[in-house]
């Protein structure tokens, strides 16, 4: 089959958006969804604004091509029950976002039901990837991911996509490496906290430029930390208070169930927590970090703590469980 030149995307905001617009830029029609609207400037380049996921269906070529780009919890599956009453057999519904792994499973089993298809994408490379080439690790059945598999690899960096496994696989996949990144993050803010703590005064900003130039820790993490502590002129205005979605408790939890010790991106995530209670170097090192690759706030933020309390709707699917000692 030949991918369509036409995509749908659900969710206009900081990914969606940026994604549409890169699309655009490559010649695809893109078709948008948003409670709040399409901005100008996703008009103005070209995207085809619709107030209904009827008007969305009727816009695409059949089989449609929808990707979903909304934060993780009930606003999903609030799209996903609306897609599978609208959408029709052989329509490819991809979502994008970082939705728990299990409740991709069981959102692909009831879709597969009614012939709607779908994929799970987890997406790294913050909004500049969405904006200029994301990195893609996809779940799904093999033959739906060939389908659109072109529109994965346009998207994307060089190299940057992978057709990671069945259903599910994509978001677990992507699940794993935020593991891996709180972990890294926390290593640095760390290591930053040590160098303040010398006996006496370090040229921080020139150790953080010399560490991006030949040595084993170079990273984009490291380019972010040594970018923002010049923006914000060290660390004097930035709280340590790291807020996050609970996204790598999930991990957690999944690792106890498979029975995998996951030491350091566990006391990563304990970590996290410890810094909204406490001043601490490392904490604000991490933040400008997650703010720089993200555009993640400083501080509190009642919006997004609010999803760590209901942001994964499912358990961890036991008849997935298959512990390999």
């Amino acid at each position: 089959m030949e991918t369509s030149g036409t995509i749908g995307v659900i969710g206009l905001g900081r990914m969606g958006g940026n994604l549409a617009l890169q699309a655009l830029e490559k010649g695809y029609q893109v078709v948008g969804l948003d409670n709040a609207g399409a901005t100008n400037d996703l008009i103005a380049a070209g995207l085809e604004n619709c107030l209904s996921f009827e008007e969305l269906r009727d816009k695409l070529p059949a089989p449609r091509i929808v990707f979903i780009y909304v934060i993780a919890g009930p606003i999903v599956e609030e799209i996903i029950q609306e897609a599978a009453r609208v959408f029709e057999p052989g329509d490819i519904i991809i979502d994008g976002g970082n939705s728990y792994w299990g409740d991709s499973l069981r959102r692909y089993r009831m879709l597969k039901e009614k012939g709607i298809n779908f994929v799970d994408c987890g997406t790294s490379g913050g909004v500049e990837g969405a904006r200029n080439g994301a990195c893609f690790m996809v779940g799904g059945e093999p033959e739906v991911v060939q389908h659109i598999g072109q529109i994965f690899t346009d998207l994307a960096v060089p190299n940057g996509y992978v057709h990671a496994g069945p259903p599910g696989a994509g978001h677990f996949t992507k699940l794993v490496h935020n593991g891996i990144e709180f972990g890294m993050l926390q290593a640095i803010g760390e290591g930053i906290d040590l160098l303040t703590h010398y006996h006496e005064n370090l040229n921080l900003p020139a150790i953080l430029e010399t560490w991006n130039h030949g040595s084993v820790i170079r990273s984009w993490l490291m380019e972010l930390m040594s970018r923002v502590y010049n923006e914000k002129g060290g660390f004097g205005q930035v709280p340590s208070h790291v807020e996050d979605t609970g996204e790598v408790n999930w991990l957690v939890n999944d690792a106890m169930h498979m029975e995998v010790p996951i030491p350091v991106i566990s006391q990563s995530v304990m970590q996290l927590i410890a810094s909204r209670d406490q001043d601490k170097t490392w904490a604000k090192a991490v933040a400008m970090m997650r703010n720089g690759f993200g555009n993640h706030p400083f501080g509190p933020n009642e919006y997004i703590a609010s999803y760590r309390s209901f942001s994964r709707i499912s358990d961890f699917p036991k008849d997935t469980l298959k512990h390999k000692g």
